[in-house]
């Protein structure tokens, strides 16, 4: 199932990247970092190579240090909160790493377009039940906390995102890319957390119709392997995976028939996933954030910006454009050239002098036949 957003953007059909370089920045923290990496999940590398220009955040980053806050019930503090203006404001002008990864060479001029943001692993530990009611957003308790809160709980996440729609709605002009936290070995929150993210892929965007907002589920692609940890199945038909597959978004979460289909299969001795993990994910993400980025753009952008973020208005179709001052013709091809205020001048001069010499000629004529 696709969501509307993901609708529009999957009817554009395309995974070129973008023609020009596009500002992308990454709220991450280990899991983020170890993705990003040349020598690791080879993130930085690919989004480069199409023509992604990627900073990114990490622990201690900006304002408040709010860089080292990325649990779910952060995202409120980011985007809602009463200091989120400052913390976005440093977000957007943002232009330097806090990773090692390979990125492009020259910086790109403006605000970072694309906000990528992802909460880790100990997120996934969401307690609670999934048919919960979710409370309004001034009643919910997981606003600011972390992810090691009582109320850490499936209906409470649900409550947070939900508000975040409020504020990306505003801003049409950016667009956010919600990556879901990777899953743990352990399986007591397993089914929760597979609850939970099937949730923002599925539902969470039905009713949203801006279109400036994608799910990644980087949870559900690290749910399956090619035989071991260090062995991914990337590009193979069986298994989990987000993707585009056959022209079309392909969101595949029955792939997996072991003991538990919800916990991580890419295990590095901890919840940390593999470097072939890493790999499937970038391998099945880029070419989806190509197809969002090409769904959101408009197929003949404007060169010139329009005063609000919001949208450019559109003319009626009985409307035709109006040339700019510059494109504006001197005369109209099909009316007659009309004089200038000069002209009007040198023909009244003309008139004047006709007159006196007329005037002459009938003087003379008079004066022979008198004498």
């Amino acid at each position: 199932m696709l969501t509307f957003a993901s609708l529009c953007v999957e009817a554009h059909a395309s995974v070129n990247p973008p023609a020009d370089p596009v500002r992308l920045i990454f709220i991450h923290h280990s899991c983020g970092s170890n993705w990003l990496s040349d020598s690791n999940g080879g993130l930085g590398i690919a989004l480069r190579d199409n023509n992604y220009f990627v900073s990114d955040t990490n622990y201690g980053w900006g304002p408040d240090s709010i860089g080292s806050s990325t649990d779910i019930g952060h995202w409120w503090l980011w985007f809602r909160g009463p200091d989120s203006t400052k913390y976005l404001n440093a977000l957007y002008a943002e232009n330097g790493q806090h990773s090692s990864y390979s990125r492009m060479s020259t910086d790109i001029s403006g605000e970072n377009e694309i906000i990528m943001f992802k909460s880790c692993y100990p997120n996934s530990a969401l307690k609670g039940n999934v048919d919960d009611p979710v409370p309004p957003i001034d009643s919910n308790p997981l606003r600011g906390q972390s992810c090691g809160s009582q109320y850490h709980t499936v209906a409470n996440a649900k409550g947070i995102y939900i508000d975040l729609l409020e504020y990306f709605k505003t801003r049409s002009d950016k667009q956010f890319v919600v990556v879901t936290a990777p899953p743990l070995t352990d399986a007591t929150y397993a089914d929760n957390a597979r609850a939970f993210n099937n949730w923002l892929v599925k539902e969470w965007l039905i009713s949203y119709t801006i279109g400036n907002v994608f799910v990644f589920d980087f949870y559900n692609v690290l749910t399956t392997n090619g035989g071991d940890s260090n062995t991914n199945d990337a590009g193979l038909e069986a298994g989990n995976h987000h993707r585009w597959w056959n022209g079309a978004v392909q969101h595949k979460t029955d792939g997996d028939n072991d003991a538990n289909s919800n916990v991580l299969e890419y295990p590095t001795g901890d919840n940390h996933p593999s470097k072939a993990g890493n790999e499937k994910a970038t391998t099945e993400f880029v070419p989806l954030l190509n197809n969002f980025y090409s769904g959101f753009q408009p197929e003949f952008p404007d060169p010139t910006p329009s005063p609000s973020p919001s949208s450019s208005p559109t003319p009626s179709p009985e409307s035709t454009p109006t040339p700019t001052p510059s494109q504006q013709p001197s005369t109209s091809p099909t009316s007659s050239p009309q004089p200038q205020p000069d002209s009007w001048a040198v023909w009244g001069l003309a008139g004047i002098a006709l007159v006196i010499v007329i005037s002459i000629i009938i003087f003379v004529i008079f004066r022979k036949k008198k004498s």
